[in-house]
């Protein structure tokens, strides 16, 4: 029926309702009746203590509920006037103003009874936001509890690990590479860094492998040459660790993470066995670190060997240089970090003249530079390892805002050209030649030189 969501408020039963809205005037009538048959309707008392029902029903269920519980109270009137237990006069004026009294008491009802609706509303929906919030706030708690773990697991960045193993490692270039110079400060930057607690690095005799460890991080422990992950790690010639699926069928391992040291050239240096370190350490970024760092080691033990293809290719270009972009170009490969290579020509400017002396001051700690002459001018050549196209390009812009700030003037007006490249799939002679024929190097600083 198209009248019940008039008489029921919102959420009640429809039986429910309409059954109060005959019940309760009915049962004020009866109890009237009971009380003082002879005037059940109290038209000669001071108070009409019928209406209660119609009133009680307005208030709860509105006006028109209401009036349909007065209809009901008026006809008791016409039932109990046919049996004779009451006068035939209709105390009209008395019906009357119970009738605005139960309309007053309805609309009452029905204001009342909205703005408890639309609070309820409200309650739900910001009941509703509220859990929500919750919810985000426990993720946001998650995160940030995960991002303090990783900020502790990893207290530096791969750049800094870098500049500190070039530090450690450079007089590792002239040293003798079957002594593994430097490994036990190597391995206590791998504690610092990947947190390693217990590992040992072995050093190669041809294919095998020495029993007895050069250097221990830890516990010492004895070496297993035939655990399945060793002999894995040595089949594949790269970082090797327990949770690759390719172990499975091997057997169990009692350690962790094996890793060949390979230089540039292909030549398998030592074997670093870790056996011990915590289970969160053991993923994908602090393994790409260990990979890049033993990497870089490895290179510095035969610096001039490596850096021997640039050096035939560029003569002029410096032994430091040539080994760092030889090291980055064996990043690449193993571990897939790309790096980048800044070329800025400076044509000759009057008043620019130390503009490419004082360009070079503000390279960064891990960068290398050769500064080079050209057909126009001067070349500076900025060797930026594990920087991607952004870094590279946000150093370019670091150079234009310091001319525009010191010197009052555009790159163009400085007479300054900007190129950028990445070791990428290019090999780094290659690339170095290319780079220097397109800032008009002279053709014997980058003619190859001839085989021995």
């Amino acid at each position: 029926m198209k009248i019940l969501p008039y008489l029921t408020p919102a959420g009640a039963p429809a039986a429910a309702a309409i059954a109060e809205v005959l019940a309760v005037p009915l049962l004020v009538l009866a109890l009237c009746v009971w009380v003082n048959p002879a005037d059940p309707f109290f038209t000669h008392g001071p108070f009409p203590w019928v209406v209660l029902g119609p009133v009680v029903v307005a208030l709860r269920y509105g006006a028109l509920a209401g009036i349909l519980a007065a209809l009901v109270v008026l006809a008791g009137w016409f039932g109990l006037a046919r049996q004779g237990l009451i006068g035939p006069t209709m105390p009209q004026d008395e019906f009357l103003g119970a009738l605005v009294l139960v309309m007053i008491c309805g609309e009452f009802g029905s204001l009342w009874s909205n703005r408890v609706r639309r609070a309820e509303t409200m309650q739900r929906y910001i009941a509703q936001r509220l859990d929500h919030l919750t919810h985000q706030h426990y993720l946001l708690r998650l995160s940030h509890d995960r991002l303090e773990q990783d900020l502790i697991s990893r207290p530096v960045s791969m750049r800094d690990a870098l500049l500190n193993l070039r530090r450690i490692t450079s007089h590792g270039m002239v040293a003798d590479a079957a002594a593994l110079p430097a490994a036990g400060e190597l391995l206590r930057l791998l504690s610092q860094y990947c947190q390693i607690e217990c590992a040992a690095v072995y050093r190669m005799e041809g294919s095998n492998i020495r029993r007895a460890a050069d250097h221990t991080l830890g516990t010492p422990f004895e070496l297993n040459t035939t655990d399945p992950l060793i002999t894995f790690a040595l089949e594949r010639q790269e970082l090797s660790h327990v949770a690759l699926d390719e172990l499975e069928q091997r057997g169990r391992s009692r350690y962790l993470v094996v890793v060949p040291l390979k230089d540039a050239v292909g030549t398998l240096q030592a074997l670093l066995v870790v056996e011990r370190m915590p289970f969160f350490a053991l993923h994908e970024e602090t393994l790409q670190m260990l990979n890049l760092l033993l990497g870089y080691y490895a290179d510095s033990l035969n610096a001039a060997r490596i850096a021997e293809p640039i050096l035939r290719a560029v003569p002029a270009c410096p032994p430091a240089f040539a080994f760092e972009l030889m090291r980055v170009w064996h990043i690449r490969q193993t571990s897939g970090v790309r790096s980048a290579l800044v070329a800025l020509e400076f044509r000759s400017q009057p008043g620019f003249d130390d503009l490419a002396l004082q360009i070079e001051r503000l390279q960064r700690a891990l960068d290398s530079v050769w500064a080079c002459e050209s057909a126009h001018g001067r070349v500076l050549l900025t060797l930026m390892p594990l920087a991607g196209e952004s870094a590279a390009q946000g150093y370019a812009n670091r150079v234009e805002g310091w001319i525009s700030q010191n010197r009052g003037a555009t790159l163009e007006e400085a007479g300054v050209t900007t190129r950028v490249v990445l070791l990428d799939q290019l090999p780094p002679a290659q690339l170095l030649q290319t780079l220097l024929q397109q800032c008009h190097v002279p053709a014997e600083t980058r003619t190859e030189r001839p085989r021995a």
